[in-house]
C-alpha cells in the first residue's frame, strides 16, 4: 500500500509534467481542444450518428504511413467515409493463410468480409522513402522488420530496371517505381480469396492512385491501357 501512494504521490505527477511538457511542444493537446470546439462542434450530428449506429464506409483506403500523406485532406472525405489503412510503402503482403501477426492482411479482411465495402483504393505517392529505400542497402539493426517488410518492393524495383536500364536517371527510376509498386500491390491484393471472389462478382472495384506530393493531383492506374492517368472528377 504505501509503495502505490508513493507511485500516485511522486511517480504519476511526474509522468504527467514530462508527457505534458513534451505532448505541448508539438500543440498536441491545443489542437484536440481546437478539434472540439471547432470541427467536432460543427458536425456534432454526424460524429454522433457514427458512434451509435456505427462505421459503414464505401471505400478500403491503403495507404502509405508517410506524414504529408493524409487521405480525408487529399480527397476531402468526412469520418466514416473511408476505412484506411497505412503502412511503409502502401504495401500487401501476399495472402498468406497461417497463425502469425498480419496487420495488413487482418485490415482487408475486415474491410471486405465485415465492413462490405465496394471499392478498394491502393494509394502511393512521389518522393516516397519506403521506394528509395529499395535503392539503398539497410544492414540497420534496428531496421530488421523494415528491411523485411521492404521485398514487397523488389518485384517493381526489378521490373523498373528492366524498363529504364542500369543508367537510369535517379528520379526517373524512383518515379517509375513508385507506379510499379501499386500495380504489384493490386496484384498481390487479389491473392487474397475474399477479395478476388468479391471482385469477380463483380461487388469490389480495385483502384490503384498515385498521390503527386508537390502539386496534389492523383494519377489512376488504367489496366486496359497499362499506364497512368490524371484523376478527374
Amino acid at each position: 500500500m504505501k509503495k502505490y501512494f508513493l507511485f500516485v504521490a511522486i511517480v504519476l505527477p511526474l509522468l504527467h509534467e514530462i508527457i505534458g511538457v513534451y505532448m505541448k511542444d508539438y500543440s498536441l493537446l491545443e489542437g484536440n481542444d481546437v478539434f472540439k470546439n471547432s470541427y467536432f462542434k460543427k458536425h456534432e450530428k454526424l460524429l454522433v450518428d457514427l458512434a451509435h449506429n456505427g462505421q459503414h464506409p464505401k471505400a478500403l483506403f491503403i495507404g502509405c504511413a508517410d506524414s504529408r500523406v493524409v487521405p480525408d485532406l487529399i480527397i476531402d472525405t468526412s469520418p466514416g467515409d473511408l476505412f484506411v489503412i497505412r503502412n511503409v510503402g502502401n504495401f500487401v503482403a501476399p495472402y498468406k493463410p497461417d497463425e502469425d501477426f498480419h496487420a495488413t492482411a487482418s485490415g482487408i479482411e475486415y474491410a471486405v468480409s465485415a465492413l462490405n465495402v465496394s471499392e478498394i483504393i491502393i494509394c502511393g505517392h512521389t518522393h516516397c522513402g519506403a521506394i528509395a529505400s529499395l535503392y539503398m542497402d539497410l544492414d540497420d539493426k534496428a531496421m530488421v522488420h523494415t528491411k523485411k517488410w521492404l521485398t514487397l518492393g523488389d518485384k517493381a524495383k526489378s521490373l523498373a530496371g528492366l524498363a529504364l536500364g542500369e543508367n537510369a536517371e535517379t528520379e526517373t527510376l524512383l518515379r517509375l517505381t513508385e507506379k510499379l509498386s501499386i500495380v504489384t500491390q493490386i496484384e498481390n491484393l487479389l491473392t487474397y480469396p475474399c477479395v478476388k471472389s468479391k471482385v469477380d462478382a463483380g461487388e469490389i472495384n480495385i483502384h490503384g492512385w498515385l498521390y503527386d506530393i508537390e502539386d496534389g493531383h492523383i494519377q489512376f492506374y488504367d489496366p486496359d491501357e497499362t499506364s497512368f492517368k490524371t484523376l478527374k472528377a
